[in-house]
């Protein structure tokens, strides 16, 4: 393994940075919008300014008087209103008829504007957009809890969180950590939260809020960082729910240890599914069914209802595969759960959402 101590000095102290210094590191997905809308979003405000602008000069217009010493009209209050929030300021040359300063309210300011915008716009919106994002990390920190966090985002972690959306998970409760910008990027684009770094360490865990995530699931590449992953979470977080996909079987045990409450062997469950689909193909369509929430038929958990307590999960509506019992799964048909309790739970076989 390479060394990771240029990391792990680069990562210290990264969740007590300010929020203004995590830009980069943390990403909180934007809503997409047209370019004209935001145009036009941008165009209205400005118009409510000067609109704005407008009535304080004339509410106020025995301030107020022009050339001649005349009272200021509307129409002079939305001028002077117009000259003043564009910067002009004329001098030397002054249009005194209602014509004269109407072309000017109707055609010189809107292409004056138009000139800022080409002029000034890119830079502002490089600002605007850093701004806006130190300002949503803040926000997020605040009141992130109850997520999940996937550590990992190639195809095992993509087809984890494919499944958790399929299953009705909101995008912005997945957070994914990775080291790989352009992986990130992607996740970013499908609605998801990111965070760049390495997850074996803690500090960069806890800016994903690993200490307030419901489940972590972690699907890295290798099976001894997906301990170190695991520990680490773990020591951070109690209470949460850590899944783990490993290539080999020998270091379920580690994981087990390492605080894991589920370890999904990959290599093996594709062998034996490799080794099925050669007799009887349609298995493993069938087992492919059920693990895509999105169509079909889906495997599902519910709790048990007051009127199905004491009664056997085998005369059920539903197609029952096991009770869970105690943080314990019971497969039916052993004589422990043919009598319902009010606190288990089914796994049973649903109708999926389309």
């Amino acid at each position: 393994m390479r060394p990771v101590f240029g990391d792990r000095a680069r990562s210290v102290g990264l969740s007590s940075r300010p929020d203004f210094a995590l830009v980069g590191v943390l990403r909180i997905p934007e809503i997409q919008t047209s370019p004209w809308a935001s145009l036009v979003r941008r165009v209205l405000f400005a118009i409510s300014l000067l609109f704005t602008a407008t009535l304080v000069v004339y509410f106020g217009r025995d301030g107020y008087h022009d050339n001649s010493g005349d009272e200021l009209s509307f129409l002079d209050a939305f001028y002077y209103a117009t000259v003043s929030l564009s910067t002009t300021g004329y001098g030397d040359i002054t249009p005194v008829t209602p014509e004269a300063r109407l072309a000017n309210i109707v055609i010189i300011t809107p292409l004056r504007v138009l000139f800022l915008i080409v002029l000034v716009g890119t830079t502002i919106s490089v600002l605007t957009e850093r701004s806006r994002q130190a300002f949503k990390i803040q926000r997020w920190r605040r009141s992130v809890r109850n997520h999940t966090v996937v550590v990992g985002y190639g195809t095992k972690g993509r087809t984890a969180i494919d499944a958790m959306l399929g299953d009705g998970i909101q995008p912005a409760d997945i957070v994914v950590v990775d080291t790989d910008a352009v992986t990130l990027e992607a996740a970013a684009n499908v609605g998801l939260v990111t965070v760049h770094g390495s997850a074996t360490q803690s500090d960069v865990l806890r800016l994903a809020g690993v200490q307030r995530a419901a489940s972590i699931v972690v699907a890295t590449n290798r099976d001894d960082t997906a301990v170190l992953v695991s520990l680490t979470a773990r020591e951070l977080n109690k209470s949460a729910k850590i899944v783990v996909a490993i290539r080999e079987a020998e270091n379920t045990h580690l994981l087990r240890q390492s605080g894991a409450d589920s370890v999904v062997v990959s290599s093996e469950t594709a062998g034996r599914l490799l080794g099925i689909a050669t007799t009887t193909p349609t298995v493993v369509e069938m087992i492919e069914d059920l693990l895509t929430p999105e169509e079909g038929f889906a495997v599902a958990e519910r709790d048990v209802e007051p009127s199905e307590v004491g009664g056997s999960p085998r005369h059920l509506g539903d197609i029952v595969l096991g009770v869970v019992r105690g943080g314990e799964l019971i497969r039916v048909g052993q004589a422990e759960v043919d009598a319902l309790e009010a606190t288990d739970k089914l796994l049973y076989i649903r109708h999926a959402r389309r």
